[in-house]
């Protein structure tokens, strides 16, 4: 009987752990766009401009403006309200809070995320170290990915077509890691 509570009491403590290592893990994930953006932005306020929501919201526009179309941080700055087409406004929960001294994490998470669930479903794509995956056990859209990403043709029908092209041309784009040891050197 004692070893039976043992065993269970066991697999208990074990489910419990691996579920707190995957929730840290989808945190860390977790409105990532939106943290990293807001970060970068905030480091390029002057400590002057920190304490004004004004002048957060405005300097915010200017640096969505200047953002790269159709990237990640465009569409944010867009469900935030920063772009001239965006169909929202919601600066100010991103300017007040930010001027106060809320971390990006909290404003992403807890205000902008609760006016619009979108900006924390926005995720960068993963990128793949083709020096360390094997391509045989890649989908097909990876492989596509992987060329279009590098600038080549990619409109094979076959697996090992794809596999085959991103083999002759992976030199040109990347780097191996005897290259880099040599420069270490």
């Amino acid at each position: 009987m004692q070893l039976l509570l043992n065993s269970v009491l066991s697999i208990v403590i074990l489910c419990t752990l691996s579920c707190v290592q995957s929730k840290k893990i989808a945190d860390e994930q977790h409105c990532e766009v939106c943290i990293k953006t807001i970060s970068t932005f905030a480091d390029t306020l002057s400590d002057e401009d920190k304490a004004s929501a004004e002048k957060i919201e405005k300097t915010f526009k200017t640096y969505c403006s200047n953002v790269k179309v159709d990237s990640k941080e465009h569409r944010l700055c867009y469900y935030i309200g920063a772009l001239a087409t965006s169909a929202t406004y919601s600066i100010g929960d991103l300017s007040k809070p930010l001027s106060w001294g809320i971390p990006a994490d909290k404003i992403c998470r807890e205000r902008l995320a609760k006016t619009n669930p979108q900006i924390c479903d926005l995720k960068y794509e993963k990128q793949i170290d083709v020096n360390a995956v094997d391509l045989n056990k890649l989908k097909v859209k990876d492989l596509k990915k992987i060329l279009t990403d590098w600038g080549e043709a990619a409109d094979f029908i076959e697996k090992s077509e794809f596999i085959k092209r991103i083999n002759e041309v992976k030199d040109k784009y990347i780097k191996s890691t005897t290259d880099k040891n040599k420069k270490d050197l």
